[in-house]
């Protein structure tokens, strides 16, 4: 893990097309502004997460809805 110390206002470049920039530090909180191209997908790690569990609820119902399928044949 790469740790960095930036002040309000200061940026970091991730590669050539990613900017994150410190918008305000109030006590333990930060806001982050973050500059990237439409296909770059950015969410909060829960969001995330949140994502990749439907991804599998949803692919393991579609399997189980073509095996229930193949049954009836």
């Amino acid at each position: 893990m790469l740790v960095l110390t930036r002040k309000k206002g200061e940026t970091i470049m991730i590669g050539d097309q990613i900017e994150v920039k410190v918008i305000s530090v109030d006590g333990d909180q930060v806001k982050l502004g973050i500059v990237a191209p439409k296909s770059v997908k950015v969410h909060r790690s829960e969001v995330f997460e949140a994502i990749q569990q439907q991804n599998k609820e949803a692919l393991a119902t579609s399997v189980n809805v073509l095996k229930q399928f193949r049954l009836k044949n």
